[in-house]
């Protein structure tokens, strides 16, 4: 087994070991959370993450880690961790079932690996720089979307999660230009979901059930997985600073695109 090929497997070991945390808890209807005004934070976040972190630290003891509530553990090896123990906080707290346990593996700052678990339908994701994207360990791509009846570059038809972080809706500038691209998505495309766990919509992204991704600013435990699904699934990519548009082709891309740059006029 490569560095690589152990580093995936115990990615994919992390999430399920959070992800069962998380199931129990709600399958139990603990929901127990502290609501702020822009967030949401469950003691299930705390107990998911105290199962994960284990599992990447007993294996890779020098590797650095950021973990969403223990914080920083340094490194001295180029690879770096990033643990989510529970993307959608919100939805859990609510008793929703799309929420997830993810972990991120960046090598010199750049995202190796990826992995999601959803506990409530018993899904896992899991991506590789160069070797694509698995769901329940058969490949799948954008291109794997069913039959709509709609064609490349047909907006009217899309379906797009919109992914904003956290900080956004603290800054009121930033706050106005989310909305403006909101509203200009809305006026091309049949649907936009406000997405409050990036890592699950970002899965569906990868299977072709979604037929775009916009990130505004988004929050580093979810970029380097969404970014990573979306570019190993054979997605068509567009940066622009702190904006990021994924589609499921080059047309589409270009309506989306093209719908948030006249907004920014």
């Amino acid at each position: 087994m490569s560095d690589h090929d152990q580093i995936q497997a115990v990615a994919r070991a992390a999430v399920l070991a959070g992800g069962a945390e998380l199931r129990a808890r709600y399958r139990d209807g603990d929901t127990d959370a502290e609501y702020g005004a822009h967030d949401v934070k469950a003691a299930a976040d705390v107990a998911a993450e105290s199962r994960m972190l284990p599992v990447v630290r007993e294996a890779f003891p020098n590797h650095a880690v950021f973990a969403e509530e223990a914080g920083k553990f340094p490194g001295e090896e180029p690879y770096r961790w990033i643990i989510d123990p529970l993307d959608g906080t919100n939805d859990f707290a609510a008793g929703l079932p799309t929420f997830a346990s993810s972990a991120a593996v960046l090598r010199d700052g750049e995202p190796l690996v990826a992995a999601v678990h959803q506990p409530a339908t018993d899904e896992t994701y899991v991506a590789r720089s160069g070797e694509g994207v698995r769901y329940d360990g058969d490949r799948v791509a954008v291109a794997d979307a069913p039959e709509t009846g709609s064609s490349a570059g047909d907006v009217a038809g899309a379906t797009v999660a919109v992914i904003v972080g956290r900080d956004v809706p603290r800054d009121s500038a930033l706050a106005a230009e989310a909305d403006t691209l909101r509203a200009a998505l809305d006026d091309r495309a049949k649907r936009v979901l406000d997405s409050w766990a990036p890592t699950v919509h970002s899965g569906l992204f990868a299977r072709g059930r979604l037929q775009g991704l916009v990130q505004f600013h988004p929050d580093e435990e979810e970029q380097a997985v969404t970014e990573l699904l979306a570019s190993e699934a054979g997605a068509a990519v567009r940066r622009d600073g702190d904006l990021y548009v994924a589609a499921t082709d080059e047309a589409t891309l270009g309506e989306l695109w093209s719908a948030l740059d006249d907004a920014d006029q």
